[in-house]
C-alpha cells in the first residue's frame, strides 16, 4: 500500500518549553476511497527537534502492515539524517558525531529506525510555512498541542 505521511513539530521556548507534534496519514484504499487520519500530542518540556522526530515516529508506528511511504517534513534535521546518511555515520561511530560529540535524541532516532524497518520510506523535505496544505495543517496540530489545547488522539506528558 502506498501511504503519504505529513509531519511537523513545534516547541515554545525551545529548548525545554512545551511542545507538540502533528501528523497526517493519507492513503487511497483498493476501492479508490481516500482515508485521512490526524494525530497530535503535546509535551510539557521538550525541544523542536524532538517534536519533529515524534511526528514521524507516530506516523510510522500507526501503520499496521508494510507500506511504501512518502514522508514529508519541513525538518532538515530529520530529512537529511536519512537522505544524507547522517544516521549511518552516527551508528558506525557509536552514536557520536563531528568532534566525537554524542548525538542528541538517540532514544528517538532508535525508535524511528525500528518504526521504519518494515516499510520502504522516502523522506521528502518541504519548505515550512510556505502554503503547503498538509504542512500547514500539521503546524496547526503541533502548535495547538504545544499550547496544551485538546485535540483528537493527543497526550500531554513529560518527555
Amino acid at each position: 500500500m502506498k501511504v503519504k505521511i505529513y509531519t511537523d513539530g513545534s516547541a515554545r521556548g525551545n529548548p525545554d518549553g512545551p511542545g507538540g507534534y502533528g501528523t497526517i496519514i493519507e492513503y487511497i484504499d483498493k476501492a479508490g476511497t481516500q482515508h485521512i487520519r490526524e494525530y497530535a500530542g503535546g509535551y510539557k518540556k521538550t525541544t523542536n527537534n524532538r517534536m519533529e522526530l515524534m511526528a514521524a515516529i507516530i506516523g510510522l508506528e500507526a501503520l499496521t502492515k508494510p507500506c511504501e511511504v512518502e514522508l514529508y517534513s519541513d525538518s532538515q534535521y530529520l530529512v537529511k539524517a536519512f537522505n544524507e546518511k547522517w544516521l549511518e555515520g552516527w551508528i558506525k561511530k557509536g552514536w557520536k558525531r563531528g568532534k566525537n560529540e554524542p548525538v542528541k535524541n538517540v532514544d528517538l532516532w532508535k525508535r524511528i529506525l525500528k518504526a521504519k524497518e518494515q516499510h520502504k520510506v522516502t523522506f521528502i523535505w518541504v519548505k515550512g510555512h510556505d502554503g503547503h496544505p498538509q504542512n500547514e495543517r500539521c503546524d496547526v496540530l503541533a502548535t495547538t498541542a504545544a499550547d496544551g489545547n485538546q485535540l483528537a488522539d493527543d497526550v500531554i506528558q513529560d518527555i
